[in-house]
């Protein structure tokens, strides 16, 4: 819970409905109902303290509100996610008939510029996992970070799904012709959707090398095992493993955003650097929209060296 000083205590019961709603009717995770509601409780102490109603409420508070938003710095992404937890908030209150008129509807979301995301390139991927600034893997928490940094790369899953990541996630399916064996893991991604990722003999050399050490196995699943644990035996943190990789990361790769979902951005980079198809990317991530992929598909310098010398005349 985000507490503010004067937060309108005729708000709680209204608000502790709509994050109720957002979680079982929505079907929207922790982290993101967590977000809806930090966002919400910063524009509701923003209101004027004489207020008792939220039919009370007008567009120009709210423009009010995003207004000292922008004065305190606030990115535009930022802003534009304040207001869709704002407009989010009054669709409910419309359609729980709570109040008559939504004076969010006509509120303008500002344009929010996409930015090429930070990546890793592949040589500094094989100095996260292999160089000396990697895990200690003579540890146990070690062996379980290479585990951790090897199946981020190898899937591109975000750290919300990793965290909640079971022994009975990983399936090992074998070629009846063949005999080879393959390796997917199932994960329950935003709005409630499942999706199998594969994963290469890499990724699964380091987690059973760190099941082993806890004397677990691929092949004798147990159900609602934890994949990860700290030292207490418990699932280990959302935190601490947003820390940890951080710390990793932030000595092979510069800017912002050094955490996990660098390791997602690199993945989905390095596949359609490789030609993979962007809608087999946008599956893999779990994109609801080919937007979201499409981020991904800007050229990085070794591609277009390469392009530049296969294509331009004097290019050789």
């Amino acid at each position: 819970m985000n507490n503010f000083n004067h937060t309108i205590q005729w708000t709680t019961s209204i608000l502790s409905d709509f994050y109720e709603y957002l979680s079982k009717e929505r079907d929207f995770s922790f982290h993101t109902t967590n977000a809806y509601e930090y966002d919400l409780n910063r524009f509701i102490s923003s209101l004027p303290k004489n207020l008792y109603h939220f039919e009370q409420i007008t567009r120009e508070m709210i423009y009010n509100f995003l207004s000292k938003e922008i004065d305190n710095k606030y990115s535009t992404k930022t802003i534009a996610r304040r207001l869709a937890s704002i407009k989010s908030l009054f669709k409910y209150l419309i359609i729980s008939e709570q109040i008559n008129e939504n004076p969010a509807i006509s509120v303008k979301t500002p344009k929010v510029g996409k930015k090429v995301p930070n990546f890793i390139d592949y040589k500094m991927i094989e100095k996260l996992m292999e160089g000396k600034y990697g895990p200690d893997i003579s540890k146990n928490d070690g062996l379980r970070d290479r585990a951790i940094l090897e199946l981020f790369y190898s899937t591109g899953i975000r750290l919300s799904e990793m965290v909640s990541l079971n022994l009975d996630s990983i399936y090992i399916n074998k070629s009846n012709h063949t005999k080879q064996e393959s390796y997917t893991i199932k994960v329950m991604g935003k709005g409630g959707k499942e999706r199998l990722i594969p994963f290469g003999n890499k990724s699964k050399l380091w987690l059973e090398k760190y099941l082993i050490s806890r004397g677990l196995s691929f092949y004798l699943p147990s159900e609602n095992q934890p994949l990860f644990i700290n030292s207490k035996g418990n699932r280990v943190p959302y935190s601490t493993i947003k820390r940890r990789i951080r710390n990793y990361i932030k000595f092979v790769a510069q800017g912002e955003g050094l955490g996990p979902h660098i390791l997602r951005h690199s993945f989905a980079t390095h596949l359609i650097d490789k030609g993979a198809d962007i809608r087999s990317v946008q599956g893999l991530l779990g994109h609801s929209s080919l937007s979201s992929t499409q981020i991904y598909t800007h050229i990085t310098p070794d591609k277009m060296k390469e392009i530049h010398k296969q294509a331009h005349p004097h290019g050789k």
